[in-house]
């Protein structure tokens, strides 16, 4: 099977669906998209959106809290775009629909949030990207030139004479088919699954930044993961994340004696940056060798479970009332930083490709993400990704032609990979997590390298996996880059710390360094 279409979206978050408004009327649009609608990174985004909205709130505010998160790596001209265009677009958001709380005096109702200076971020309740999805999706669906195949998983990017035309994607029967078009748009999320404690859904798997490296593409920033402090511990319940907003609300973290003990590690206390905030956990737990809890029994509990309802009914079903309980609690893997290189438009180092989201990266996020700016970046840059995309000079897509990017079905042999999904995912887990070293990122390379060797050479010889080996792949190629970049980085910076170079060196590393297939 071979679909054909102008532009081609790969994702359904919020890059891919406020990109497709601004291509929709300049040629026909195929989103391809690996579960159903609302099941990526964007629907489970509860915290908010962050914007100068607010009366004595500015964009120049703003640019400084995500500077000064970032940890000295932020592009300064990527985070002007972010903020000066930010308002402008969630302006557009409450135009088409997206419900977010308001106040009493009907303004949007803005919440406090960790490393902020200002309450600027706006809510739905708990559930804030499942609101802006859900308006985003039935825009995007009456645009009568967009069509949408979902349970597609992509799998390749298919490159002619150096131009990405399209994509190679398993269809719900299991099937290899192509997707070609004039341009295309990676727009596929976040790589959390490559961690075995993780906030993020199943198919967060760092497919786009999997398949942009092996076509060529210029990734950058990996070794900068973002560990969420506070996921849902308790045995036998998935990871659930608890918003930083319930922070920004008055909760505490307290150890198993119900003391606060933020201020014995953070000056910012509870609202100290989330890389601070998570390492600090993990130090309190060890030095009391308890866990660590969440406490909101200082607030009113009506209004805890008002402001938070869906938070509170997953902690009703561990067995926890939110308010009044002290929820057990500890880092996850959240949030990717790096991710494919692109410029302010999306565009990436191949030509016809490009990228926008949590897969992309502009260097808007730095070293650390401010909490509250991806759904934010994913808005301002999917919107710049489409315009760019919707004014490049490119011809029709042609049909395919047998190449060595598009390999015939006489030589498709179906091949398995000998690694262990869950064993990867532990070990990047235990030695390439919150906290790192040379020994642990050595042992870590000694199994991901040899794995990866073992991939490439499978692909390269035209061969193809069998299905549920194309998640294994991603898992392990974005387990390897990150890896790769953290051995490579001799300091600590945001979310990458080495417990052997435990200080910042900017003398040396106040850089960023793009990684390539080479």
């Amino acid at each position: 099977m071979e679909l054909r279409s102008d532009f081609l979206i790969i994702g359904s978050g919020i890059a891919a669906l406020r990109a497709a408004p601004e291509v929709a009327g300049h040629g026909d649009v195929l989103i391809l998209t690996k579960g159903g609608p609302g099941e990526g990174n964007t629907g489970h985004a509860q915290g908010g959106i962050a914007a100068a909205v607010g009366p004595g709130d500015t964009a120049d505010l703003h640019a400084a809290d995500t500077i000064a998160a970032g940890d000295g790596l932020c592009d300064p001209r990527a985070v002007q775009v972010l903020v000066e265009d930010g308002p402008r677009f969630v302006r557009e958001l409450m135009s088409w629909g997206v419900q977010f709380d308001r106040a009493a005096n009907g303004e949007p109702a803005l919440a406090m949030e960790g490393a902020h200076s200002a309450r600027r971020v706006l809510h739905a309740h708990d559930a804030t990207g499942r609101e802006i999805g859900r308006v985003l999706w039935e825009r995007a669906s009456q645009l009568a030139n967009v069509r949408a195949h979902d349970h597609a998983r992509v799998v390749d990017l298919v490159i002619e004479d150096g131009r990405c035309v399209g994509a190679r994607f398993l269809s719900a029967d299991g099937r290899l088919a192509t997707a070609r078009a004039r341009s295309v748009l990676l727009a596929t999320g976040g790589a959390g699954q490559v961690y075995h404690e993780t906030t993020n859904p199943h198919v967060a798997t760092g497919d786009g930044v999997a398949m942009a490296y092996r076509a060529g593409a210029a990734v950058i920033d990996l070794e900068f993961v973002q560990f969420h402090p506070t996921a849902l511990m308790v045995e036998g319940q998935p990871r659930f994340l608890l918003s930083e907003a319930l922070r920004g609300e008055g909760a505490r973290l307290v150890n198993a004696l119900g003391e606060p003990f933020m201020s014995r590690y953070e000056a910012a206390g509870d609202l100290a940056p989330r890389d601070r905030v998570s390492r600090a956990i993990v130090r309190e737990s060890q030095r009391t060798k308890q866990p660590v809890f969440l406490s909101l029994e200082r607030l009113n509990a009506d209004f805890v479970h008002e402001r938070f309802p869906l938070i509170s009914e997953m902690c009703r079903r561990a067995g926890l009332d939110l308010a009044r309980d002290r929820i057990p609690v500890g880092p996850a893997a959240h949030y990717v930083m790096g991710g494919v290189q692109t410029d302010l438009d999306g565009r990436t180092t191949i030509a016809g490709l490009f990228a926008a989201g949590e897969v992309a990266c502009t260097g808007v996020h730095g070293a650390n993400r401010l909490a509250s700016n991806s759904l934010l970046e994913g808005l301002v840059f999917g919107a710049r990704a489409g315009c760019a995309m919707r004014d490049e000079r490119g011809s029709a897509p042609a049909p395919s032609r047998d190449t060595e990017s598009s390999p015939s079905a006489a030589n498709q042999r179906a091949a398995r990979l000998r690694v262990d999904p869950i064993e990867l995912s532990r070990m990047m887990w235990q030695d390439v997590g919150l906290f790192r070293d040379r020994d642990g990122l050595s042992r870590a390379l000694a199994l991901l390298e040899p794995a990866w060797k073992e991939l490439d050479a499978t692909l390269s010889d035209g061969r193809v996996l069998e299905p549920d080996d194309w998640r294994t792949a991603s898992i392990l190629t974005v387990g390897r880059l990150i890896a790769r970049a953290a051995l490579r980085r001799e300091e600590s910076r945001g979310g990458h710390y080495r417990a052997d170079f435990p200080d910042r060196d900017d003398v040396h590393w106040k850089k960023r360094v793009p990684d390539k297939r080479t």
